[in-house]
C-alpha cells in the first residue's frame, strides 16, 4: 500500500502485446480521477507503451517510468521496464517474444505481490499458447497463481456488479467434466464461494444457486443420474452446515428468467454454462476474480481480440472494472481482517443490518 496516502498499490501485467492490452490500460489510466482510489504499476515496457500510444486517440498520456514499485508516483500512471530490447510487434499475430515478455511481466509482478511491493494484481489478457513454456505449464491465470501461492482450493468467478458465477470444474475439456464432477469438489467450491462473498464482497449471509449438469436438471433422473447422486447430496450437507444453498436449477430456465437475480452467486458445473450467460448478460464489464487465493487478482473478462489490436476500437469497460473490483476486495478483505480481529464490532454491524 502506498506510503503516501493509503491507496493500494494495483500491479497490472501488460499481458500480450500484439493485442488490445495496452490499448484497454492506456484507456482506463487516462482519466486521473483513477488515480484517488488507487496506484497503478505497469509491468512492461515503455517502449512497448509508447507504440501503442501513438495509435491512440488519445491525449496528454505519459507513464511515468520507475525502476521499482515502491517508488511509485501515486498520482501517475506508472511503469516498470521488464525488458530494455528492441521489440518486434505484430499486431493482431501470435509471437513467441509476445509470449515470453507476458510470461516475464506475469513473474516480475507476481514477485512483487509476494514481497509486498504491491497489495493487488490486475492481469491484461495473455494468448494461451504461446505464452506456454517450461515455467508456465498452465490452463490460464488461475491455475499459475494457484500454483504459486500454494492454493489447492480456488474458484475462478466471473463477476459483474451483483452478477457472480462460479465454474467448478473450469479449464478442462468437456468430456472430462463428468469424471472430476464428484459431491466432495462441490463442497469444497461451495465453501470456496461462500467465504469469497463474505470476505471479498462483504455480503454477511449470501445466497448460493447450483446449476445442474443434465438438460433440465435431468428431468427427475430421465436425462441422467448426477443431480441425484452428486449435486443435491451436496447442496444438502452445505445447507445443513448453515449456508444459504439451494438448487440444482436447470440452467436455460434459471438464466432466461429473473431467477439468477435472486442469489448473491451462482455455481455453474463446466465452463461454458457459466461463461455464456454472464458474457451475455456482462461481456463489456465483466471481470474474471480468482477466489480462494490469499492474494487478489482481477483482470477482464474478455481476451486478447486480435482481430481489433491497433484499430482503437478496444472497450476499457471491463479492464476498468477489473481495476475497481481489484480496489474494492482489498478493502473488504481489510474490513473483514478487522472485524474478525474484533468481533463486537462485527456483532454491531450485523444488529445495524
Amino acid at each position: 500500500m502506498s506510503e503516501i496516502d493509503n491507496k493500494p498499490v494495483i500491479g497490472i501485467t501488460h499481458g500480450d502485446i500484439n493485442s488490445i492490452s495496452y490499448e484497454i490500460i492506456i484507456k482506463a489510466l487516462t482519466d486521473s480521477r483513477i488515480f484517488e482510489l488507487l496506484t497503478p504499476v505497469v509491468y512492461g515496457s515503455s517502449k512497448v507503451a509508447s507504440y501503442h500510444r501513438k495509435m491512440l486517440s488519445v491525449s496528454d498520456f505519459a507513464f511515468n517510468l520507475i525502476k521499482k514499485a515502491d517508488l511509485a508516483n501515486p498520482k501517475r500512471a506508472n511503469i516498470i521496464n521488464i525488458n530494455d530490447q528492441e521489440v518486434k510487434i505484430e499486431l493482431g499475430k501470435s509471437t513467441s517474444i509476445a509470449g515470453e515478455l507476458a510470461l516475464l511481466s506475469l513473474e516480475n509482478a507476481t514477485e512483487d505481490l509476494k514481497k509486498g511491493l504491491i497489495d493487488v494484481l490486475v492481469t491484461a489478457p495473455i494468448n494461451k499458447q504461446n505464452i506456454q513454456s517450461k515455467e508456465f505449464h498452465f490452463p490460464g491465470h488461475t491455475e499459475y497463481l494457484a500454483n504459486k501461492f500454494g492454493a489447492e482450493d480456488y474458484l475462478m468467478l466471473m463477476v459483474s456488479n451483483n452478477i457472480r458465477i462460479g465454474v467448478v470444474t473450469g479449464h478442462i475439456p468437456l468430456r472430462e467434466v463428468f469424471n472430476q464432477l464428484t459431491e466432495e469438489l462441490l463442497l469444497h467450491k461451495i465453501q470456496i464461494l461462500h467465504q469469497s462473498l463474505i470476505q471479498d464482497f462483504g455480503i454477511r449471509k449470501p445466497r448460493i444457486a447450483l446449476l445442474g449438469l443434465n438438460p433440465h436438471a435431468s428431468d427427475n433422473g430421465l436425462l441422467g443420474e448426477e443431480e441425484a447422486r452428486i449435486i443435491k447430496p451436496a447442496i444438502d450437507k452445505a445447507f445443513n452446515s448453515g449456508m444459504m444453498v439451494f438448487g440444482p436449477y436447470p440452467a436455460d430456465g434459471f438464466f432466461g428468467s429473473s431467477d439468477f437475480t435472486k442469489f448473491d452467486g451462482i455455481l455453474a458445473m463446466y465452463h461454458d454454462q457459466g461463461m455464456l450467460p454472464f458474457k451475455t448478460l456482462a461481456f463489456d464489464s465483466g471481470v474474471n476474480f480468482t477466489a480462494g487465493l490469499p492474494i487478489v487478482r482481477t483482470s477482464p473478462a474478455h481476451g486478447t481480440a486480435y482481430d481489433i489490436a491497433g484499430k482503437d476500437e478496444a472497450s476499457f469497460e471491463s479492464f476498468r472494472a477489473a481495476l475497481y473490483l481489484a480496489t474494492d476486495i482489498f478493502y473488504n478483505r481489510r474490513q473483514y481482517a478487522e472485524m474478525s480481529i474484533n468481533p463486537l464490532e462485527m456483532s454491531k454491524q450485523e444488529t445495524e443490518r
